[in-house]
Formats: C-alpha cells, sequence, structure tokens
C-alpha cells in the first residue's frame, strides 16, 4: 500500500513567546503543497518491530529507528498489540532542513497509512494527538488543510484560503537551517498584527506586511538564502518567503513560471500547485 506525505510552507510565522516548557508560542498558516515523499508499506512480516525501513531519493543522514515512519508504528503498537511488524521504504523528495515539513508529514502519513491498512478505526481527534508525540507540526497534516496555527503549531483553526490560482515555486539553495538554532536568534514580541487579517488582504500587498521572523537571522546567516528571494521577486513573483525556519524559499507566480538558473546544488521544484484535501 503506497501513500504520498505532502509539503507545507508557511504564510507569515509569529514567534510570540518564549514557553514555561522551553518551547514557543508561534502563530503561523500552514498551507499544503503538492510537493511530495512516496511511502510504501510492502508487506507484514514476523517480529515486532518495523523490521525493514529503507530509504532512497534524497540522502538522509539518519537511523532508521530515528525516523518518524518507525516512532509512529511503535506509538499505535502501544495501543494495539496485534498491529502486526512490516517492512517500509520511503522514497524522499521534499529536501530534510528546509522548512517543509517532509519529516513530520511522513510521520503524519504512516498513522494514517496504518489505520488504513490495518483498519484500526482510529478517529481524525486520535491520530491528531498521536501525531503530536512525534513533532509539533505533524497534527496538521493529518488534517492537511489550510489552517491557522497557534501554541506550539498544533492548535489549528480552519481559514477560508483558495491559492489554487497561484504556480508555486520552491527552491532550495542547498543548506539545512537547524530549528533549534533559528529559534535561538529571535526574540518573541506579541504585538503583532494577526496573520488571520494579513492574509486577508490582497496577495499584491503581502510582501509588505506577510513576515516571516525567522527570515531576518536566516538570511545574515546564509546570503543565498536571501539572494534566493529576491531573485524569485526579480523573476515576477508577487509574493516570495522563506518557509518555516528554512531554507527552503517559495515564490508565488499569476502565471506559468519561467525557467530559473539556479547554481547546480540547489534543487527547484517548478509549479507546485495547492492540495484541496487529505485522504479521500
Amino acid at each position: 500500500m503506497v501513500i504520498f506525505p505532502n509539503c507545507k510552507i508557511n504564510l507569515g510565522l509569529h514567534i510570540l513567546s518564549k514557553r514555561d516548557d522551553h518551547y514557543h508560542n508561534i502563530e503561523t498558516i500552514f498551507l499544503p503543497l503538492s510537493l511530495t515523499d512516496i511511502l510504501e508499506i510492502i508487506e507484514p512480516v514476523p517480529g515486532n518491530s518495523v523490521s525493514s525501513f529503507s530509504m532512497s531519493g534524497i540522502p538522509v543522514d539518519m537511523e532508521a529507528h530515528d525516523n518518524l515512519c518507525s516512532k509512529a508504528w511503535h506509538l499505535l503498537k502501544k495501543d494495539f498489540p496485534l498491529l502486526p511488524s512490516v517492512k517500509v521504504h520511503l522514497y524522499k523528495n521534499i529536501p530534510v532542513g528546509a522548512g517543509l515539513g517532509g519529516g513530520s508529514a511522513d510521520g503524519a502519513y504512516m498513522l494514517l497509512l496504518l489505520n488504513t491498512k490495518y483498519n484500526l478505526e482510529i478517529s481524525s481527534e486520535k491520530l491528531a494527538e498521536y501525531a503530536l508525540a512525534l513533532g509539533s507540526d505533524c497534527p496538521f497534516f493529518i488534517k492537511n488543510k489550510p489552517s491557522l496555527a497557534s501554541s506550539r503549531g498544533e492548535k489549528l483553526n480552519d481559514i477560508s484560503l483558495d491559492l489554487s490560482a497561484y504556480h508555486f515555486v520552491l527552491v532550495y539553495p542547498g543548506v539545512p537551517v537547524s530549528t533549534s538554532w533559528a529559534f535561538s536568534q529571535v526574540t518573541p514580541c506579541e504585538k503583532k498584527k494577526s496573520l488571520r487579517d494579513i492574509i486577508q488582504m490582497p496577495v499584491a500587498s503581502w510582501k509588505e506586511n506577510l513576515v516571516n521572523d525567522f527570515e531576518t537571522p536566516v538570511f545574515k546567516k546564509y546570503l543565498q538564502v536571501k539572494e534566493t528571494r529576491e531573485y524569485l521577486y526579480e523573476q515576477g513573483a508577487v509574493y516570495a518567503s522563506m518557509s518555516g525556519s528554512g531554507s527552503c524559499v517559495y515564490g508565488m507566480f499569476e502565471n506559468k513560471p519561467p525557467q530559473f538558473s539556479f547554481p547546480s546544488n540547489y534543487l527547484v521544484f517548478n509549479d507546485v500547485r495547492e492540495m484541496h484535501s487529505n485522504l479521500e
């Protein structure tokens, strides 16, 4: 059984305050896009674990037991002892350390895949609880619709937003950014206009109003990330921004994007589109 975990981008990202649990309260808008990994459960096999986990595609420097797909299986195994051992293969197409949520999507979709394949009948609400145990933005991929996210990113509210007319270009400039480092470089501030209000403004006004707080420190350390955003604007993007804590930059175009010229170590995903739903 095969499933296609998709990426997300952040439309604005405000770091509001530092919490007592060492996390941060944030405000952001998650938008699902059609760039995907490929996740496959090949077959049930004897044993009491994810007996075989393999990866291909974009290289990932990670032990199999640290992958969120394996962790998702172990989470469900605790509550569903009869869950069989499985072989899993993950093809990585979403860059790692890019702010696109690829790893979080893989973990969340593993929960969805196991729930469907083995008829576990877990509700969406309970799946979101399991997903939160994997990571702060994992619950979003259970819902997988445009959402205003708050708290750590796990509190999700529907938002009226249709960007299906736009063409998205995603550019990964060859450098991963540590999320913990990025948070350490930002001074939280709660006195900001709500993203819910900003997102209702014309897209042409977003350049001056829709801000990702991580851009300032990341642009300072990684000049190529800043230059990527500037280049997308030069090429006609109506809005361009870094996603999450970086380093991927996306541009929104009203017409089909032109061919771009980037260094060979960059990954460019042209004409990515908005997604409208999760599993049918």
